[in-house]
């Protein structure tokens, strides 16, 4: 029994269910069922639909992220507390102690993969689903995408390259003598650079821009350089493997991931980073920057004189003799 299949077909039928639904929606507006630019608009719709669903869950991520900020002095106490401690009781202990901030303050270091995690499983059920495509053409897909939108699908081609090609397969072609198998692997590489670049400026954002110096100076800032370049290796070197289809599906999804931080890091940046000192410079400038003094806070609470002197009691004759001064 094919648990992993079982597992992504409830995820297959519903990622053919919007991919049908937007290749029947760009025919119904006149456009060739059958062209390589219906699929991949049809793909592209496929990426809305699911970035729009996991809005909320970015959401949750940027609060966890100001958490991280929150507990990042907290997490260099600890770190340097076992400071050139190599024994296995104070990595223990470390380990332990972080932990336990974590639970405490209700953080995850892992919080800026979740939208990526998330993603991973309608990005496998994807590559199924083209793969099948692809492959099986004739039995078509596990839901409404029937054998004729397989064969549709299977044969259209997108700048000249088929949409269920791959890097390898063309090379394997070409060093079998295929000469048309040169301009598809064009495509391929221009899409896997395109990808890769786009995870690394995605992640540099956060690197560069949205975090504080007592950030940088937390366990959490090695975490997120480690990412910075892991993340784009990843796609540089299983890019191979992949499918055309599921490629625009990727580069399309780290285009809208692009935006969204620019938006986030522009209107809501990490307090004390860089963004947000841009942030204020530009409020600033359109004289909507809105700063508390001391002196205002002053007016806003006017404080009673205080004196050390004892008052001494006065008579009436007294009292009217000052009021008159």
């Amino acid at each position: 029994m094919d648990i992993f299949g079982t597992l992504l077909w409830p995820i297959k039928w519903a990622i053919e269910l919007i991919l049908v639904a937007f290749h029947s929606l760009w025919t119904f507006l006149g456009m060739d069922p059958n062209a390589g630019i219906t699929w991949v608009l049809a793909i592209v719709g496929l990426v809305v639909v699911v970035r729009a669903a996991l809005i909320p869950i970015f959401v949750r991520q940027i609060k966890s992220q100001r958490r991280m900020l929150e507990v990042a002095p907290q997490l260099k106490k600890i770190q340097d507390k076992y400071k050139g401690k190599k024994d296995q009781f104070s990595r223990e202990a470390m380990s332990r102690e972080t932990m336990e901030l974590y639970k405490r303050t209700g953080t995850n270091p892992l919080s800026s993969c979740l939208p990526l995690l998330l993603q991973m499983p309608i990005f496998f059920g994807l590559f199924s689903v083209l793969n099948d495509a692809s492959i099986h053409a004739d039995r078509g897909g596990v839901g409404v995408l029937t054998p004729t939108l397989a064969e549709s699908f299977s044969n259209a081609t997108f700048l000249g390259a088929p949409l269920n090609s791959t890097f390898i397969g063309e090379w394997n072609a070409m060093m079998a003598g295929d000469p048309f198998s040169a301009s598809t692997m064009f495509v391929a590489v221009t899409m896997i650079i395109l990808m890769t670049a786009s995870q690394f400026i995605t992640q540099l954002q956060i690197v560069s821009k949205n975090m504080s110096p007592e950030t940088k100076a937390s366990p959490m800032f090695r975490q997120q350089r480690i990412l910075l370049y892991l993340l784009p290796l990843v796609f540089a070197f299983s890019g191979v493997a992949f499918p055309l289809g599921v490629m625009f599906y990727w580069l399309v999804s780290n285009f809208w991931t692009m935006g969204q931080q620019f938006i986030v890091i522009r209107n809501m940046p990490t307090p004390g980073s860089d963004a947000a000192k841009a942030r204020e410079a530009r409020l600033a400038r359109k004289g909507k920057l809105v700063v508390e003094t001391k002196s205002d806070a002053d007016e806003a609470e006017p404080q009673k004189p205080t004196t050390t002197q004892r008052q001494q009691p006065m008579g009436k004759n007294r009292a009217k003799k000052q009021n008159r001064k």
